[in-house]
């Protein structure tokens, strides 16, 4: 029983970590011209709270020493909440980009916490990063497939339409209060000026996380545009960010399980990172946009989870693996976060898409050589041990 509640608490929390973004994509166009925004200053919308998800996942660190897991994971639901609910009164462009920057901050927090939680209840199971993975693929799946229908039922509201997610904190907060009772400060605590060392494993998980990140967080804010742009409505744009976030949920679910019972880390990294090529060359070269997201899916989905596996299976403690998380997100959501503007700043410049998809190959291409250098754990482990004998 208590293995179910923990369980709950991981998918619920995680259920709140991608609705505020993936909302908004199906929205976008809709949005600019109600708010008169340019490509650009949209882009912020999505930017910003990949931004904040670095920035803050240090705060996680501090919050941990000082609140525990459990209290800190419950002060990122709260804002969280805020953040999506503040969006029913959004008038201007302002206000919306304040909301995203809290929303932002509460991602930032929980990102690293989830994986302490992991292995602080589950330190035998890294492979429950599946769960949390599903879980956040699953609420972007709600959030991007209901946008355009809530926003009609709602008068054709886009702020109602957004606001509408504050809802899935709520349980979220709910769960975790049983669990305040036995929540403290860490008995261990790692400063934060320590943990910027030359560390050439953690660059290169940082580096592959920016990647990766940047990548899918371009891919969920400008995929349904992108799509528009060859002449499918609004509703088929919706229903393909459907299709790519439906996807990722049996690969998030299955993959990192694969991986823990074998260790083929790398082949599993490899392979998703070829499906994501291919789908960015379908819709480069005009090909089918539903095969596209099809690939851009498959990609996506296997390369979240094992990012975030990565610090879990090679951390020794629970503060190391928040540590390692925290560090992996802070520079590669820093990074990441240049994606989606850098797509909006193209499409302002070039008034197409094929300057930035372009770019994602090259990015692909990039964290492909990563993935060889990473390797898998027992590679690494085998290589260190003949370097000490």
């Amino acid at each position: 029983m208590r293995f179910v509640y923990l369980m709950m608490i991981i998918c619920l929390v995680s259920l709140n970590l991608r609705p505020s973004i993936t909302s908004v994509g199906p929205l976008l166009d809709i949005i600019q011209t109600s708010l008169g925004m340019s490509g650009l200053t949209a882009s912020l919308i999505t930017t910003l709270p990949v931004l904040c998800m670095g920035l803050f996942a240090i705060a996680s660190i501090t919050l941990n020493n000082r609140l525990g897991i459990e209290k800190s994971l419950l002060l990122a639901m709260s804002f969280i909440f805020t953040a999506t609910l503040l969006r029913m009164v959004v008038q201007d462009s302002i206000v919306l980009l304040i909301t995203a920057l809290i929303s932002g901050i509460g991602i930032g927090i929980a990102g690293p916490l989830i994986s302490g939680f992991i292995k602080k209840y589950f330190p035998e199971k890294p492979g429950l990063t599946g769960i949390y993975s599903v879980s956040m693929v699953i609420g972007a799946a709600i959030a991007s497939s209901f946008s355009i229908p809530l926003f009609h039922r709602m008068n054709d509201s886009w702020q109602q339409s957004l606001s509408f997610w504050s809802v899935l904190a709520i349980p979220a907060a709910l769960f975790l209060l049983p669990l305040l009772k036995k929540s403290g400060p860490n008995p261990n605590p790692i400063a934060i000026s320590s943990l910027f060392i030359k560390n050439k494993r953690v660059n290169l998980f940082m580096l592959f996380f920016a990647c990766m990140a940047a990548i899918f967080y371009s891919i969920t804010a400008w995929l349904a545009p992108i799509v528009q742009s060859t002449g499918l409505s609004h509703a088929q744009s919706g229903n393909i960010l459907t299709l790519f976030t439906v996807i990722q949920i049996p690969i998030s679910l299955s993959i990192p399980m694969i991986v823990g019972r074998t260790g083929n880390r790398k082949l599993w990294l490899i392979l998703c990172s070829l499906s994501e090529i291919i789908g960015i060359l379908l819709l480069l070269f005009h090909f089918s946009p539903w095969l596209a997201t099809i690939f851009l899916g498959i990609g996506a989905g296997g390369l979240f989870p094992l990012a975030i596996l990565m610090p879990i299976q090679e951390a020794r403690s629970t503060t190391e693996a928040i540590s390692w998380s925290a560090i992996v997100q802070f520079g590669g959501y820093l990074l990441a976060s240049l994606g989606p503007a850098f797509i909006g700043l193209t499409v302002d410049l070039f008034d197409n898409f094929i300057p930035a998809l372009i770019v994602l190959v090259v990015i692909i291409c990039i964290m492909t050589i990563t993935i060889l250098k990473i390797g898998n754990k027992a590679e690494q482990i085998e290589q260190i041990s003949k370097e000490n004998s």
